[in-house]
């Protein structure tokens, strides 16, 4: 029920955001860099961050999500998202904005006790204060690659609901609690609601806000359901496509050139001239290839 919520609301307010996006100054003029053609408004994010907020304080009230849990999910993302927010409105110092995704990641870390033992066959490895250094670095990577791999219509919004769900069948499989898998759904959904005015060719923008907040989601959800490995298997199409990208830079480093632009592999797709929607279904099939795989790796343990 809070995930058709969640749905319903992002749908709704994804529509209310496209027209008050020129008043509030939140429109995407293109550059050449850009894959879009036309001045497009962007914040639709928020949609996504209000949606499955509301979706999981109706779960906490109902006692469906534990209060830290709750706490974890959306203080930090909120903070994100209210940074990213300004972000698309003005550009903000990049120490500025790191600062903030430091502390929201360091703040549910502390919420969930840490980063959680890791388990590699018979040998288990606490990482203690240590942990909490690692898993501040791991989710500020994971806001700022979504934040990165936003380029295209519909990709980050399309990745965001398999991971989310990925989460959620992990949570429910590993049995860690049926509250994470509930959230991990309601999270999905919100992002479901968006896409359908996000699908190329996209009526609005996700913009920081909603691929900053929604990095930071999921990789506190990676950190929950103590199967951060696999999820980030599961997120594989990105991190490849991050790859990429640092394989591109050092090689024009290795040859002293400078870097004018960093191409993810979509965009190189798209210079081979197939279309936003035909990228974005090769992407879906390479993400279900990488759930698939972690799933059969949970199941192999």
């Amino acid at each position: 029920m809070a995930a058709f919520a969640a749905l319903v609301v992002s749908v709704v307010l994804t529509g209310i955001m496209r027209e008050l996006a020129p008043a509030l100054g939140l429109i995407d003029v293109p550059n050449e860099r850009s894959s879009h053609r036309a001045p497009t408004p962007r914040g639709g994010g928020v949609s996504i961050v209000v949606a499955a907020t509301a979706a999981l304080v109706v779960l906490a009230f109902l006692g469906a999500l534990r209060i830290e849990l709750f706490f974890a999910l959306t203080g930090g993302g909120v903070a994100v998202a209210a940074v990213g927010l300004l972000d698309d409105r003005r550009r903000l110092p990049a120490g500025a904005r790191l600062a903030v995704h430091v502390v929201a990641a360091l703040c549910a870390l502390i919420l969930l006790g840490g980063l959680p033992p890791l388990r590699i066959a018979q040998q288990v490895i606490a990482f203690g204060w240590f942990g909490y250094v690692l898993g501040t670095l791991g989710i500020v990577w994971v806001v700022n690659l979504f934040n990165f791999m936003d380029g295209i219509d519909g990709l980050a919004a399309s990745e965001a609901v398999f991971v989310a769900c990925a989460g959620a069948l992990l949570a429910i499989l590993t049995r860690i609690s049926t509250d994470v898998a509930a959230a991990g759904f309601a999270v999905a959904a919100a992002c479901c609601g968006f896409s359908c005015w996000n699908w190329p060719p996209a009526k609005i923008f996700m913009g920081d806000v909603g691929s900053l907040s929604l990095g930071g989601t999921l990789g506190t959800i990676a950190v929950i359901i103590k199967q951060e490995i696999l999820l980030f298997f599961v997120g594989g199409v990105f991190v490849v496509e991050a790859l990429s990208v640092i394989l591109q830079v050092g090689s024009f480093k290795l040859r002293g050139k400078r870097i004018f632009r960093m191409a993810p592999i979509h965009h190189h797709f798209e210079l081979l001239g197939w279309s936003e929607s035909k990228v974005i279904v090769r992407f879906w099939i390479a993400a279900l290839v990488f759930a698939l795989f972690a799933l059969t790796t949970l199941k192999l343990r």
